[in-house]
């Protein structure tokens, strides 16, 4: 079972001093999807992987919210003008709606498109367990237009991460609904190969996931 504990945390945005749940342990019972969406058994982790400030929405892991976090004054006036009038009030984000503004914080702290990418693709997650079949698809596309800017500019992506996460953006179109995006992606898995025996599983899960899909690993 995953279990969470009430933390403190300090904005380095606003000084704001305030509480929030953060994941202790949790495990993989519930399968990986073909996306790589690791489900837990009981409650998902997802949501608490993140922190948002209350007062003013800034968003981030745990370790964002250190004296060490690199908060310049324009990222201050970013999510001043941006995230803090989204609050409105609320007591609580939900998962999909923390991890799109860790994205936009991400990316207004120049994070690499790869670390920005995989923040939309954890917004979608949420989305499964929220059941907005609309902004899941929203986010999947996000997060595969980041993907595929991280590929092309070899953005925290090694030689070695290459054909999964190329693997990774054809599954994305193709849960989204775009059959000849997923193939042509998919097409591309094989001249990403760095290893054919430890990477044989992708070329697999490629062909597989274009021709008859599957929804789980295993």
């Amino acid at each position: 079972m995953t279990s969470l504990q009430q933390i403190e945390l300090v904005c380095p945005v606003c000084d704001n001093h305030f509480q929030s749940r953060a994941v202790v342990s949790t495990n993989s019972f519930g399968g990986k999807r073909t996306d790589f969406h690791e489900r837990a058994a009981g409650t998902q982790p997802l949501p608490f992987l993140v922190h948002t400030c209350v007062a003013c929405g800034y968003t981030g892991a745990e370790r964002d919210f250190s004296e060490d976090s690199d908060v310049t004054p324009w990222l201050r006036e970013q999510v001043l003008t941006v995230l803090t009038p989204t609050l409105s009030n609320r007591q609580e984000l939900t998962g999909s709606e923390k991890y799109e503004a860790a994205a936009k914080v991400a990316d207004w702290q120049g994070g690499d498109a790869r670390h920005v990418a995989d923040l939309l693709l954890r917004a979608a997650w949420c989305c499964v367990d929220e059941d907005d079949s609309e902004a899941e698809r929203y986010y999947r596309r996000l997060a595969a237009r980041r993907f595929e800017e991280a590929l092309d500019s070899y953005e925290g992506v090694a030689a070695d991460e290459r054909a999964v996460i190329t693997y990774l953006v054809g599954e994305l179109w193709r849960r989204i609904g775009d059959e000849k995006q997923a193939a042509s992606w998919f097409d591309r898995v094989e001249g990403e190969i760095t290893d054919p025996v430890a990477q044989k599983w992708v070329l697999d899960s490629a062909r597989q996931q274009k021709n008859a899909p599957r929804e789980w690993f295993g």
